[in-house]
């Protein structure tokens, strides 16, 4: 009992306050955690969000000049409109506009040589891609034959600068330019 009567007066209510402070500070630091991992979180998650909708535009663009490559060099006579539409409805802008314009010849001198071409893609690049238009480098090749001919099929190479534009969620090809 000498030890208690050693003690100053209060000492126990202080020690039960020091111990309780704490319990009064963690619930507060907690919260703030949570909040600041919570607001992290979402940072990175915007992020990554916009990062992947960026590797998609990537690919959608050059996924179109690809296509839209395939679709110029596989022209037949026995489907000619089919395959001028295919073109047509890949491009949009003055590229669409040049293509409407040459669709009577190609068709003419399709049907009238009874010409079947069919064409390879063999690689696309992305140049450049800025809010909603792309620039694509295309590398395709084309065999073309007469239906019925004898003759050795003829083969050809093309490298072209593909402009792509997004018209609503699609990637349409807006210009095209060879390079030599």
């Amino acid at each position: 009992m000498a030890s208690h009567a050693a003690r100053p007066p209060g000492s126990r209510r202080l020690r039960r306050a020091r111990a309780r402070r704490p319990r009064r500070l963690a619930g507060p630091v907690l919260a703030t955690l949570i909040a600041v991992l919570l607001a992290v979180a979402f940072w990175v998650g915007t992020d990554l969000r916009d990062a992947q909708a960026a590797a998609d535009d990537r690919q959608a663009a050059m996924r179109a000049a690809g296509t839209h490559a395939v679709h110029l060099l596989s022209v037949g006579h026995r489907a000619v409109d089919a395959d001028i539409g295919r073109v047509l409805a890949t491009s949009t802008g003055a590229a669409r506009a040049e293509y409407a314009r040459a669709a009577a010849e190609l068709k003419r001198t399709t049907v009238a040589g009874r010409l079947l071409r069919t064409g390879a893609l063999r690689a696309t690049g992305l140049v450049s891609l800025r809010g909603g238009t792309a620039r694509v480098m295309v590398v395709g090749d084309e065999l073309t034959r007469r239906d019925g001919g004898e003759d050795v099929p003829q083969e050809r190479f093309h490298r072209w600068d593909m402009e792509v534009t997004k018209v609503g969620t699609a990637w349409l090809v807006s210009k095209v330019e060879p390079v030599p």
